[in-house]
């Protein structure tokens, strides 16, 4: 299972790459491989100010829906298009290019709750 060591990580499997106030969000390569193939991704929050924990979107799998999480406080202020016609890119690269949203961070602090890498192999054992 891929848990990259620069990346902070939620119990809802969602990742953050925080890049000064911008926070660049996804789900992990533990949540895809879960969910199986990824047929649909929809994210309508873009501009919006979301609340940690709020759901910002879902992700369609041949056998289920998801809920996607917000892991910190803040706006939605993009929706990664590549998504929308190839959602199987959250399969083949979530780390890269199947990221889902970036977020203007409101309170940086709340960075510092997430779970680090070695955390949330924890979670995934």
């Amino acid at each position: 299972m891929n848990v990259p060591s620069e990346l902070k990580y939620t119990k809802d499997h969602e990742w953050v790459k925080v890049e000064g106030d911008v926070a660049t969000i996804g789900i992990t390569d533990f949540a895809q491989s879960e969910l199986g193939d990824i047929v649909y991704v929809e994210i309508e929050t873009e501009g919006d100010s979301l609340d940690e924990g709020e759901v910002f979107g879902t992700v369609e799998a041949v056998k289920t829906v998801s809920d996607l999480f917000m892991p910190i406080k803040g706006e939605v202020i993009e929706v990664n298009e590549t998504i929308e016609s190839e959602p199987e890119a959250v399969n083949d690269d979530p780390y890269g290019k199947g990221w889902l949203i970036k977020v203007k961070i409101e309170d940086s602090s709340a960075v510092e709750n997430l779970l680090s890498a070695d955390a949330y192999k924890e979670e995934i054992a």
